[in-house]
């Protein structure tokens, strides 16, 4: 298994705010809707109230024209860099006189952590852990716009935050740059969106991310009395003891992230019967081989979450002695 170490993960989406002072039969469309620093950007009219094919329109930066036409509708430039902005105005020379369309460009950066905060993985596991139906996942945004004054810091922001598409009015806020979820168990993933803006409106950037869910899993591992857990390999199907040997099961991304909490419930089997652990460790099988005997014993474990009943998994080997 191919580990790296990972904490969080994180997605990193860039966002502009665009600002549109014009009438409202002039519609603005931007793309992408959130350009980053010096992406190429197309801002494109349309119109319900006039035919913008038969119209002329002006583009102007900075004082300038940078482009006209008859039925000019569309206008490409670059994104400018991250903390400055464009100005685009577009000028349309209407049969009733010109009308002006103002839009700000104003690139950021948006970095999204998140973690499954109960899912369970060993000591020393350099993977990630994953969320699994009814997991609690927390998002930290962490939005990075400049301004003239420098960079805006994250906790005075405004937060909308958006689950699956639909607003959280409660985990949105002045501050409120981290978010709590539980994932439904119904779906394979849940999309998350935010929009951070500075609390005078004036820069923004949003974000999205999608987290999908796992089902948890166990591994076995051989458990040696001198070594401890023997982590490099797993131990497989037809697995071959000596004697005596502790296997140990390891339930990857089940919650609680303890274990050994009475709310996991460890059902152990040998050959279909079964096997009653008096030790504290439920996640712990002593093996012995009698004397003499040779064969194939069939090794299953059950666990069952009291508290959450869609987080139940099994693992089942052969054993050969």
């Amino acid at each position: 298994m191919k580990l790296k170490l990972f904490l969080f993960t994180a997605l990193v989406i860039f966002g502009t705010t665009a600002y549109a002072a014009s009438s409202s039969n002039i519609l603005v469309d931007i793309t992408p809707s959130n350009p980053a620093p010096h992406e190429n950007t197309v801002i494109t009219l349309s119109s319900y109230a006039y035919n913008l094919d038969t119209v002329s329109i002006k583009w102007s930066m900075t004082g300038k024209t940078v482009s006209s036409g008859i039925g000019k509708k569309s206008f490409s430039l670059e994104a400018p860099a991250a903390g400055s902005e464009t100005n685009v105005i577009a000028t349309l020379s209407l049969l009733d006189g010109e009308m002006e369309t103002k839009i700000t460009i104003r690139p950021s950066v948006m970095v999204l952590l998140w973690q499954a905060n109960d899912s369970y993985v060993p000591p020393f596991y350099r993977g990630k852990a994953l969320p699994t139906p009814d997991s609690e996942v927390k998002i930290v945004a962490i939005p990075e716009i400049r301004t003239s004054s420098g960079l805006v810091d994250s906790k005075n922001m405004t937060y909308a935050w958006k689950k699956d598409y639909t607003n959280n009015v409660d985990g949105s806020g002045y501050g409120k740059n981290s978010f709590l979820f539980i994932n439904d168990y119904l779906e394979n993933s849940n999309n998350i969106s935010v929009v951070a803006s500075t609390v005078d409106q004036k820069y923004s950037s949003a974000a999205n991310v999608n987290i999908g869910m796992v089902q948890p899993k166990i591994l076995f591992y051989k458990n040696d009395n001198d070594l401890g857990t023997i982590w490099h390999n797993t131990l497989i199907d037809s697995y071959k003891i000596q004697e005596s040997e502790i296997v140990e099961a390891v339930p990857y991304f089940i919650s609680p992230k303890t274990i050994q909490h009475p709310a996991l419930v460890w059902n152990w089997f040998i050959n279909d019967n079964r096997v009653n652990l008096t030790s504290f460790k439920k996640n712990l099988m002593p093996l012995q081989v009698e004397a003499g005997t040779h064969g194939t014993s069939k090794l299953r474990l059950e666990i069952e979450n009291r508290d959450k009943i869609f987080q139940t998994t099994n693992k089942e080997i052969n054993i050969e002695f």
